[in-house]
């Protein structure tokens, strides 16, 4: 081979290096530059912190200790040995105690209006807010949601640097975002990501369609914004799941859209009014899909039509399917909440439905939803009560069951026992409640009348009929 092949050789192998290399610049010239989005948006995002009076709670004695009757010799004997070791400085146990959390949040007007999330400020006695230029700021809260998890701040301030508002309703999966926060305090931190799915529903999060991302975001992250490479808010940064306590790449954050929708509502009136439709519902599985005759699972089937309820006016039934809310299609159970929640009440919409194989169109009005204690009356079955402050669920003794028992007086089953003041007083699933506060309680729903009126921070005695005889316990409900 002669000089010239040789050159003509390696200039053509360059040149095949070159085309092969030359998509990866492409490609690399098109990643996305967020500088531009910071810089023009980062003084708007503000950081929060918040200080909680706690009043100290004495602990329990040791495991395998006792627990003797509160006033006795031996419990204050013990207490006061047990108690050494959470004693302060000259020898005092402190009767409370201050407890501070951190979170985020961002300006949406210059006169000092600031969006956050309710849980970052739920119970703050104090709340500072701490702005770009290092100013700290003592803030009131004009109203929060905490079915939402959105709160509107406000400090005196005027010109402030404000965030522009996106729309939430156009994000695609798979766009780019970005979050300005201040995880574990360190401000101002900038994390990117892409949006992972959108309209997702949670876990006792009923009424937010969340956005979902793999931005990192990390406790004291909450609160704070969600962008789009148009420099504009999308969304409220609200959750992560994780194993860990830290980030694990999947972020939740509430849609802009709702988020403003709440504070207009909490601004002009003090409070959100939500639709409501007055179902209970489940999804739709592959085997009930068959046994419905239908060619895949899909929509929310109804289970309960509550009594009195929209839905009870305008004639759904147990085993409707509902497949269509006011035009929008409703795949999954989860998907339904959401789009009755930003009903406007009073506002009749059709809804398609799948009744014994047909497909039929209802005119339902949409009424406001009613509180969560509200909700949990009306779907509690007759001769039973759930009672929120005990957090004990009750139902009516059937004559074997007191036959069994050697009961002639009355009383209420205990059903169910979740943390809180009935657990913490020793009251357990199968015990039987004869008395509270010397009161004989004679059904389920005197039951729930006696514990809403219950003394709080004070001791009452609970008489419970147990197979192996009665017993008496202590309850007593936290402080409000």
């Amino acid at each position: 081979m002669n000089v010239r092949t040789k050159s003509v050789a390696v200039i053509y192998a360059l040149v095949l290096i070159l085309v092969g290399v030359m998509p990866g610049i492409s490609n690399a010239a098109q990643l996305p530059d967020f500088t531009s989005v910071v810089e023009d948006s980062s003084a708007a995002v503000v950081n929060i912190s918040t200080t909680q009076k706690v009043k100290h709670e004495r602990r329990g004695f040791p495991h395998g200790m006792p627990n003797f009757p509160e006033g006795t010799p031996f419990d204050e004997f013990f207490r006061r040995f047990f108690d050494e070791e959470q004693r302060g400085p000259g020898g005092q146990i402190p009767r409370e105690y201050d407890a501070h959390s951190l979170g985020s949040g961002f300006i949406i007007s210059k006169d000092g209006y600031i969006l956050t999330n309710y849980h970052v400020i739920r119970d703050a006695d104090e709340i500072i807010v701490r702005l770009s230029d290092r100013r700290e700021l003592e803030a009131e809260v004009i109203g929060s949601d905490p079915r939402s998890d959105v709160a509107v701040l406000k400090v005196e301030a005027e010109d402030l640097p404000v965030v522009k508002i996106g729309d939430s309703g156009k994000l695609k999966v798979g766009e780019w975002v970005l979050a300005i926060g201040s995880p574990f305090d360190f401000d101002h931190t900038v994390t990117a990501g892409i949006v992972s799915a959108v309209g997702r529903s949670l876990p006792n999060e009923n009424y937010v369609p969340f956005i979902q991302t793999d931005v990192a975001i990390n406790p004291g992250n909450s609160g704070g914004p969600l962008f789009n490479m148009d420099g504009e808010v999308v969304g409220v940064n609200a959750q992560i799941y994780s194993r860990t306590g830290g980030f694990m790449g999947l972020s939740f954050t509430i849609p802009i859209d709702l988020a403003m929708d709440v504070v207009k509502q909490l601004k002009d009136v003090g409070h959100v009014t939500r639709g409501w439709l007055g179902v209970l519902i489940q999804d739709v599985t592959r085997e009930l899909a068959e046994s419905f005759d239908m060619d895949k699972p899909v929509g929310a089937l109804v289970s309960q039509v509550l009594p009195d309820s929209p839905a009870q006016a305008a004639g759904f039934e147990v085993g409707d399917i509902i497949t269509e809310f006011n035009g929008r299609k409703v795949q999954t159970s989860a998907a339904l909440p959401p789009m009755v929640g930003v009903t406007p009440v009073d506002e009749e919409v059709p809804v398609k439905v799948i009744r014994n194989g047909k497909v039929k169109t209802l005119k339902v009005t949409i009424g406001e939803l009613p509180s969560d204690e509200e909700i949990q009356a009306s779907t509690t079955e007759p001769g039973s009560a759930n009672d929120t402050r005990l957090n004990v669920d009750v139902a009516d003794l059937n004559d074997e069951q007191r036959e069994e028992l050697g009961l002639k007086g009355k009383g209420v089953l205990v059903t169910e026992v979740k943390s809180g003041p009935a657990h913490d007083a020793g009251i357990r699933q199968g015990d039987v409640i004869v008395m509270i506060n010397n009161q004989n309680i004679k059904d389920a729903e005197h039951f729930r009348e006696v514990a809403e009126d219950l003394p709080s921070a004070k001791p009452v005695a609970v008489l419970v009929q147990r197979r192996d005889g009665p017993v008496f316990l202590a309850l007593k409900l936290p402080s409000e």
